[in-house]
């Protein structure tokens, strides 16, 4: 095993009250390795956040612990680590990164990271670990989860991960759809879904979201741990209600980003059954990313979500018109998600494993490492 060098640095990061405050230098030095580790994995900025954008996801939250360390080598910041603490009750999970640049990988830096990640998880007495790396496209070997859906490279990030214990559960597609061609596919498959969808119509709003839909939307996101394929994951079941939305919401306008959630409502009933939501940076000219979508299992089968991808996509155009494409990511074996998206014309650009480890007393962080990898690709 690769001995750390003894111009490591692992420490608690500081979470600042705003990013001009004294004490947000680390903040901002672990917004900027993000950044730099994102481009090098995928190849694209697409999904680079500033200091101000990123800082309200590290605010308390009462469903989540959040716990990060800034990673330093001679006092330079080479890399990020982050635990996440559901407070669901009864929860077995965490859920970690570890993102170190390329430039440091293959010198005991990420066995020291992930022996932090091991203990901390074994602190908040969870048995279960589970992370999201991003596999670079390769020609070599591939591997496959136990859902035959899908693979990724046995790349250093894999054999990181295996000799530590993991199991590849799920493979999740990166797409992207160009967004400059002015989607005129879209709208023709925006009204063939109206068509179908009787009984149904569209409703939309940019977040915060109004009081009439709170109660509905609450519902919709605490489906997505349920009716989301999730292989062989591990995930809470999530209780939302208004505060929760409320933080949700402040996540993104307190960070001065725009989000758009298109929600289908059943007429007859007034219930929300289907969303998908939308979000872009305060720069309408980047990348915009497709975070949730879902229609409830008890109204599929109506194109719902073809109904609700389509109407948002064509409203988004009015509000960031000048946004080059829209990022999504799938899991390989949501063939109708998948379906949907294709025939809109979104095309893969990269894929990302789900690793998961379930620990027991004779688990051990002490294997010899063959790389350090870049973790999840979440905030």
């Amino acid at each position: 095993m690769n001995t750390p060098p003894a111009g490591l640095e692992i420490r608690p990061l500081t979470i600042p009250r705003a990013i001009d405050d004294p004490d947000a230098t680390d903040f901002v030095a672990m917004t900027h390795v993000r950044n730099l580790v994102y481009s090098e994995t995928s190849g694209h900025d697409d999904e680079r956040m500033t200091p101000a954008e990123l800082l309200p996801n590290y605010g308390p939250d009462p469903a989540e612990l959040r716990l990060a360390w800034l990673v330093l080598l001679d006092g330079e910041a080479v890399g990020r680590i982050g635990v996440d603490v559901p407070q669901e009750a009864g929860s077995r999970v965490v859920y970690w990164l570890v993102e170190l640049r390329q430039s440091v990988w293959g010198r005991g830096i990420g066995n020291a990271a992930y022996a932090l990640v091991e203990s901390t998880a074994r602190a908040h007495g969870r048995t279960v670990l589970q992370t999201w790396a991003e596999h670079p496209p390769s020609s070599g070997e591939h591997l496959q989860p136990p859902t035959g859906f899908g693979s990724i490279p046995f790349d250093h990030i894999a054999r990181f991960l295996l000799r530590r214990g993991y199991q590849l559960e799920q493979v999740e597609r990166i797409s992207a759809l160009d967004l400059r061609d002015g989607l005129p596919r879209v709208r023709e498959l925006c009204a063939r879904a109206t068509e179908a969808a009787v009984g149904y119509r569209t409703v939309q709003w940019r977040l915060p979201t109004p009081p009439e839909f709170v109660e509905g939307y609450a519902w919709m996101k605490s489906r997505m741990n349920t009716d989301a394929p999730a292989a062989g994951l591990e995930f809470d079941e999530e209780v939302w209600d208004a505060a929760r939305v409320a933080r949700a919401d402040a996540k993104i306008v307190d960070a001065g980003r725009t989000a758009l959630v298109t929600a289908a409502q059943h007429i007859e009933t007034g219930d929300l059954v289907a969303f998908n939501e939308l979000v872009i940076n305060n720069d309408l000219t980047e990348a915009t990313s497709q975070y949730d979508t879902l229609v409830l299992s008890s109204h599929r089968g109506h194109r719902l979500g073809m109904l609700v991808k389509c109407a948002g996509l064509l409203s988004w155009l009015d509000i960031a018109p000048h946004s080059p494409r829209v990022l999504t990511y799938n899991a390989e074996e949501n063939r109708p998600m998948l379906d949907i998206n294709e025939a809109i014309g979104f095309a893969p650009i990269g894929y990302e494993g789900a690793w998961k480890k379930v620990l027991s007393d004779s688990s051990t962080t002490a294997d010899a490492g063959i790389a350090d990898s870049s973790g999840s690709s979440g905030s």
